[in-house]
């Protein structure tokens, strides 16, 4: 329990932190990147160092930076998909997941393989 509450505080006091540096910034749409991804993976390592030791963070860290890469091309291209070729968001996001997960693995067997 007391370590679901500590994952609580710390979260919440990192969502809250980029949440307001994301609001200070123009235009208002880094909002949405700067208040998720990046404050729950920073407060996920700090976390995973303090019970785990900062080698499996390190570990951690390397595969968050590949899942971030493969979401780059998964956002580039849905979001090509969906300007470009005009297609519905359901059927572009489909599609690109099959995208995001090749080049997960892709990453995977090269890199951490």
């Amino acid at each position: 329990m007391k370590e679901v509450l500590l994952r609580f505080l710390v979260g919440g006091a990192v969502v809250s932190f980029f949440a307001v540096a994301a609001d200070m910034l123009k235009p208002k749409s880094f909002a949405g990147l700067l208040g998720a991804a990046p404050s729950v993976a920073l407060a996920t390592l700090s976390l995973t160092v303090m019970k785990d030791g900062k080698s499996f963070a390190q570990i951690e860290a390397r595969s968050m930076m590949l899942g971030a890469i493969a979401f780059f091309f998964y956002a580039w291209f849905g979001s090509w998909l969906l300007v470009r070729r005009k297609l519905p968001a359901l059927a572009v996001t489909a599609s690109s997941m099959f995208l995001w997960l090749a080049v997960t693995f892709g990453l995977w067997f090269v890199v951490l393989r």
